[in-house]
């Protein structure tokens, strides 16, 4: 059964930050999520990072492939709008994302998965690659890959640097400290409050930590056969990414057979936006190849 907050947008233009939150029951779950762009084609489906809900998603890259693609974002189990409990492994939240596309009726999708979410979308790749039409990997790295499970050494001092001064963490975290670097922090962190009414609410410290348990165990896992990934993948990351570590983004392209690698320069973890439009004019050629 799906239930939505107001009615399903129909304009193919509506804007990310003006999008209903809708709702679908999986399993005995409630699901929230927002549905954007042009009814035709297979969807591609968002999965965002580490403690992200549905304003989480940068609003320009969103925009700018809904101009011509159906774009679903979610919220993960226990995150967010969505109930249940967050996930200790990212199995179970890949687990939780096909049970959704299928009940949403899809039968092939694309999916897009930033961090956190790359590491969802390449579990999901594995479980059910007859889903899978396309994968678009950012920011993100393979089951064991190299400092993964490093993730909260690196960000706790950066989280507290963030409260010190009065800064979002994404600031740092997420960007470079070049001059470039910074001003992309704050115009992607601007971005990210243009939505006024009804916004998602944030993670509880529960399901913040638990998903930091997921991480952690991905980076702890044994490496992943990704030579069975036959689906066409494309591969994107900043130069100087501290969270997932840039080399983990070169070690997937030679991993999955049929990938494509971008790496954008004076970049962070955050890569794609700080360059969201070069990004999306590369994503988009790259779907509709």
């Amino acid at each position: 059964m799906i239930t939505e907050a107001k009615t399903r947008p129909t304009e193919s233009q509506t804007l990310y930050t003006r999008t209903a939150n809708l709702w679908v029951n999986v399993e005995g779950t409630t699901f929230a999520y927002r549905d954007v762009g042009p009814r035709e084609g297979a969807p591609l489906v968002l999965l965002n990072h580490w403690g992200a809900v549905l304003d989480n998603f940068d609003p320009r890259i969103v925009d700018g492939l809904a101009h011509n693609r159906r774009i679903i974002a979610i919220d993960y189990r226990g995150i967010g709008a969505s109930g249940g409990t967050a996930p200790l492994t990212i199995s179970e939240m890949a687990s939780d994302a096909i049970a959704l596309i299928r009940t949403l009726g899809f039968q092939k999708v694309d999916l897009l998965g930033f961090s956190l979410g790359g590491f969802v979308a390449q579990e999901i790749a594995l479980k059910a690659p007859e889903l899978v039409r396309k994968l678009i990997l950012t920011g993100t790295g393979p089951a064991g890959g190299q400092g993964i499970d490093k993730v909260w050494s690196v960000s706790w001092l950066l989280m507290l640097k963030g409260l010190i001064t009065f800064r979002d963490p994404k600031f740092y975290l997420f960007f470079t400290q070049s001059a470039n670097g910074q001003k992309a922090a704050h115009a992607f962190l601007k971005r990210l409050k243009e939505r006024k009414k009804e916004r998602d609410k944030g993670p509880t410290p529960s399901a913040f930590l638990r998903q930091l348990k997921a991480i952690t165990a991905w980076g702890r896992q044994m490496p992943q056969d990704l030579s069975l990934i036959k689906t066409p993948t494309l591969i994107a990351n900043g130069d100087s990414d501290i969270m997932v570590p840039t080399v983990n983004s070169t070690e997937l392209a030679r991993r999955i057979p049929n990938s494509k690698l971008i790496i954008y320069e004076d970049a962070g973890h955050g890569g794609i936006f700080q360059y969201h439009a070069d990004f999306v004019t590369k994503a988009l050629a790259f779907l509709d190849s």
